[in-house]
């Protein structure tokens, strides 16, 4: 068997569905594209190519059972249209990379901006002067804020998910926004067999010494804003 299969490179299990692979396949390029990286002197054109042919390979169910025959010896295997978990005996390590943890912080800081609209709209209403009130329909003011306040909600039981994800692989929350979670995503491609855990450490060095007193002082107020912004947010969740 390989040391190191097309399954290995997108950070999937040999179960995962398609949908599965292509989350993973975009998540990757948009850190590993050459484009995103030009700016930072490092070549992830190899990465790219590798991530690009793993996913053509197992995005075809022909050529995916051809590979598994030829890999694993596999003469057959039923793919799964759903995960619930690791598989019996199989540990949470081994069930998920950090590419798992890089999607979800990806999903919860999207899941926080699509309700930061939603929350501003129904801010902005509250504030209107009465007289420009009075003048909507109440009825149909009364329904276009209990849909908000429902999709609201929903976005938030959605970020509860992707919490618990990141907070059962013990990745801290001032890590969890793109810049930081992109970093990492980086480095731990360039070796997978890292402990993940290591790179926070890393980056934390990385950002003392390449960054300026004004952008560190600018990425500690980005972590309290967010850190406001997700408390808001949750603040749905508790009251449903």
């Amino acid at each position: 068997m390989k040391s190191r299969t097309y399954y290995d490179v997108l950070g999937v299990s040999r179960d995962a569905t398609l949908e599965e692979i292509t989350t993973a396949k975009n998540a990757l390029a948009k850190v590993y594209h050459p484009d995103a990286n030009i700016q930072k002197d490092i070549d992830t054109t190899a990465f790219m190519q590798e991530i690009l042919e793993a996913y053509t390979v197992l995005s075809d169910p022909a050529k995916r059972e051809a590979y598994n025959h030829e890999v694993f010896g596999e003469a057959k295997r039923v793919f799964k249209t759903f995960t619930v978990g690791p598989e019996d005996g199989e540990t949470e390590e081994k069930a998920a990379s950090f590419v798992t943890y890089w999607n979800a912080a990806s999903r919860l800081n999207e899941t926080l901006d699509q309700s930061l609209r939603l929350m501003e709209r129904e801010s902005h209403k509250k504030r209107l002067p009465l007289r420009i009130l009075n003048r909507i329909v109440k009825e149909k003011a009364s329904r276009e804020d209990t849909y908000r306040n429902r999709q609201i909600t929903q976005l938030s039981m959605q970020a509860i998910r992707y919490i618990t994800i990141l907070k059962m692989a013990d990745i801290p929350m001032e890590y969890w926004q793109p810049d930081a979670m992109n970093w990492m995503l980086v480095r731990w491609g360039q070796k997978q067999s890292t402990d993940y855990r290591i790179l926070f450490a890393r980056y934390d060095s990385y950002i003392e010494k390449n960054k300026s007193s004004s952008e560190k002082m600018k990425l500690r107020s980005q972590n309290r804003q967010f850190h406001h912004n997700l408390k808001r947010l949750l603040s749905y969740a508790f009251e449903a």
